[in-house]
């Protein structure tokens, strides 16, 4: 809290590079709710700071650690699409990675 205190006058500031490649990171928590459902995390960056985050609570239910990181990257996987589509329609030239 005093960094954030501290700091409350700096800009945030989000900057793209000229490579082109969208970077997305999905991680995932297994079983942390009370009734056992795991919870995930995405965030995407192309360049300096991160203009997409996202925290969001399973669906469904899983068996294991590796399961629930499937179903994580299974959730990202609709928003990670539709960006990439979204800059190529604007003209954005987009590299895989």
């Amino acid at each position: 809290i005093r960094y954030l205190r501290g700091t409350f006058d700096l800009a945030l500031t989000l900057e793209g590079d000229s490579s082109g490649i969208l970077k997305w990171w999905i991680d995932a928590s297994f079983a942390v709710h009370h009734d056992m459902r795991s919870h995930t995390g995405i965030t995407m960056s192309m360049g300096k700071g991160s203009p997409y985050s996202a925290s969001i609570r399973q669906k469904v239910n899983t068996k294991s650690s590796t399961e629930a990181e499937l179903v994580g990257v299974d959730d990202g996987m609709a928003m990670i699409t539709w960006t990439r589509r979204f800059l190529e329609e604007q003209d954005v030239s987009v590299k895989d990675n």
